[in-house]
């Protein structure tokens, strides 16, 4: 595993873009977030929205950032013919998959880390937010959390479909497709249940620091969906992948 894990990790920081997609997930979680927050406006008879989900808004444009990169780790290499090289160095498929799942983690946390704890930042000059309130934090781990499973979400979608754009149109298409359907729908039960198993809703939840009695899904339990879909496309994957030729 350990050779597996820095063949994976000099691909990743060698592949051209990688670092300006790393950049663009902070930028665009922390841009998003100082704009929702900025135009916010709670002078006047106190605030009637959640200011740590507006604050984070940034997450919902920064998972797509982060779906590209994930989808780039091993869709690149079976655009390419490097997939080839890769598993005749390690032979044991899954240690291949692990070690890129590994690696897509680590990087993708650090990322994710930085854009959540700058919005944060950011929202705690031009909101009345407490950064420290315990609902607070675990909104901003939890936000954290979430791309870390978007990433891995795509990358076993990618690891299944082996073509880089069909798998990118898949994933952003799981992500988005739910609220877009529960936008059309009038049916408010129908629109709920869209909320619980869609797991960009559900997998926001975990955002969400009042009005928790009236939230489709509660917020570790919406997570939990979100790891769900996560784990159901890493197990196809890696299950493709050990039966499929190269």
């Amino acid at each position: 595993m350990r050779r597996a894990l820095h063949a994976e990790w000099t691909k990743l920081r060698t592949t051209p873009g990688t670092g300006l997609l790393l950049l663009t997930v902070v930028a665009a979680t922390v841009g998003i977030g100082v704009l929702a927050s900025a135009v916010t406006d709670c002078r006047a008879g106190g605030c009637t929205v959640d200011l740590a989900k507006v604050s984070l808004t940034g997450v919902q444009l920064g998972q797509a950032v982060v779906a590209v990169l994930a989808v780039q780790v091993i869709g690149a290499e079976y655009s390419t013919g490097m997939i080839h090289l890769s598993l005749t160095a390690v032979p044991r498929r899954l240690t291949v998959l692990a070690a890129k799942a590994l690696v897509l983690t680590a990087v993708v946390t650090t990322a994710a880390a930085a854009g959540v704890a700058g919005s944060l930042l950011a929202a705690d000059r031009l909101l009345p937010l407490a950064v420290t309130d315990a609902a607070v934090l675990r909104a901003a781990a939890g936000s954290v959390l979430y791309l870390v499973l978007v990433g891995l979400l795509a990358l076993g979608v990618t690891t299944a479909v082996r073509n880089p754009g069909a798998a990118a149109g898949l994933v952003l298409g799981l992500l988005y497709l739910f609220p877009l359907i529960g936008l059309a729908t009038t049916d408010p039960d129908f629109r709920r249940h869209l909320d619980q198993i869609g797991p960009m809703a559900a997998g926001l939840a975990v955002q969400a620091t009042t009005g928790l009695d009236s939230v489709a899904v509660s917020p570790w339990r919406g997570l939990a969906v979100l790891g769900a879909w996560a784990a159901a496309a890493l197990l196809a994957g890696g299950l493709l992948i050990r039966l499929r030729d190269a």
